[in-house]
């Protein structure tokens, strides 16, 4: 391979991953935004037991983070992506046969499994494919995947739900993801080499073997930030109801993709110029703003700008946040382990906080709500200024190096 091939970002291998992770995250957020409402429609469960059928499906999600960050190098990133992907088809497959709401919990439980062991690995495996010098503006590009899967999966979502059958809603989403499936048996994924020492440390039923302590200051910001954006996940729809701006809201987040989309690739090069100081501070300071204004929302122009902020402040933590981890992770058989904590501590957030802002909207109003959730972030940068040393940008590694 060539210098020049080496340092190419859109490489074969680089796009084909990224839009295998978009599908699998795609489905992952359709699936999210229906299936409270077809718990209570089809199966009459209670408003706590289709809260649980969502937030259930984390839990499996976690337990996939937790062990396959370290079977990713045990036994092979190729056998955890292919096998992972072929489960996440049978157990979305499972959808169709839902006679009670206990068979809908294990289903969900065992799919966010799935779903939780393919993302494992596809954020593991992209890492071969980003140049070194480029880490940052390629973990944003490959974000840009996630977080327009998650802008467009609800989008979809919603309108199925509206338009189609939960049948027909679970043939689609079936449908995508055996392509998906297919993609993964073609795609050619290469396995790290692990040295004896290196595979007998992680074949050691151990904190380390699980969790990488570099990354776990920067997991933790992941979970509070994690638990602020929970907030506009879960209880936008019944918040935009209740301000009677119920068609603004279904274009929150495609206002949101967009200014992802347009922002992203820039953000990268600013980390990987100037490091991520240059970035995550504005991550935090936008989230805020974009819920300070969602608390006060009034108009539809204000829902708007609101996502458009909250794009700016989550989506671009999410993804640089992958790419600190990158920076700190101390070796290359470490990676996929690093990745996992982090991505652990994102899900956890986003799984604990509707339970937690549920409980703090029985006593206060959607206003109080976000303007809570508004307060999270301001946490973070004062955490993240106290307890976070910054490290050299990747151009100045480089030049160091030559």
């Amino acid at each position: 391979m060539t210098e020049h091939s080496e340092e190419k970002l859109f490489n074969k291998g680089f796009i084909s991953i990224t839009l295998i992770n978009f599908v699998v995250y795609l489905v992952y957020y359709l699936l999210m935004v229906i299936i409270a409402v077809i718990a209570q429609d089809t199966l009459h469960a209670t408003l706590g037991q289709a809260g649980l059928a969502s937030g259930i499906y984390i839990i499996g999600t976690l337990f996939a983070r937790l062990f396959m960050g370290k079977m990713l190098e045990l036994i092979g990133r190729k056998a955890v992506l292919r096998y992972g992907a072929l489960f996440y088809l049978i157990t979305t497959i499972a959808y169709l046969y839902i006679p009670s709401i206990g068979i809908l919990y294990l289903v969900r439980l065992l799919n966010g499994f799935a779903y939780g062991t393919v993302s494992t690995a596809t954020n593991a495996i992209v890492t071969a494919y980003i140049p070194k010098s480029k880490h940052g503006e390629g973990i944003n590009y490959y974000g840009l995947s996630t977080s327009l899967a998650a802008a467009i999966g609800p989008f979809i979502g919603m309108v199925l739900l509206n338009t189609m059958s939960f049948y027909f809603i679970i043939l689609f989403s079936i449908i995508l993801i055996l392509f998906t499936t297919i993609a993964c048996f073609i795609f050619p994924v290469k396995n790290i080499q692990l040295s004896p020492e290196h595979k007998a440390s992680l074949a050691r039923f151990s904190v380390d073997s699980f969790i990488e302590k570099k990354v776990l200051f920067i997991s933790f910001i992941a979970f509070l930030m994690g638990l602020s954006y929970s907030s506009v996940l879960s209880f936008l729809s019944s918040y935009a109801k209740a301000i009677d701006l119920v068609s603004a809201s279904s274009f929150f987040f495609v206002v949101y993709a967009l200014v992802i989309t347009a922002t992203r690739p820039l953000s990268g090069r600013i980390f990987d110029a100037h490091g991520e100081n240059a970035v995550m501070y504005p991550s935090f300071i936008f989230l805020t703003t974009g819920l300070l204004l969602l608390s006060m929302t009034t108009t539809s122009w204000m829902l708007l700008v609101s996502g458009g902020l909250i794009g700016l402040g989550y989506g671009t933590f999410m993804s640089n946040g992958q790419a600190i981890c990158l920076k700190v992770s101390p070796n290359s058989h470490r990676i996929g382990i690093a990745l996992s904590t982090y991505f652990i501590g994102l899900d956890l957030g986003l799984g604990v906080g509707p339970y937690l802002l549920g409980e703090l909207r029985s006593i206060t109003s959607f206003s109080g709500l976000y303007l809570t959730a508004s307060i999270i972030p301001v946490v973070c940068i004062v955490l993240y200024a106290l307890f976070y040393r910054s490290k050299t940008p990747a151009k100045e590694i480089l030049t160091k190096e030559n």
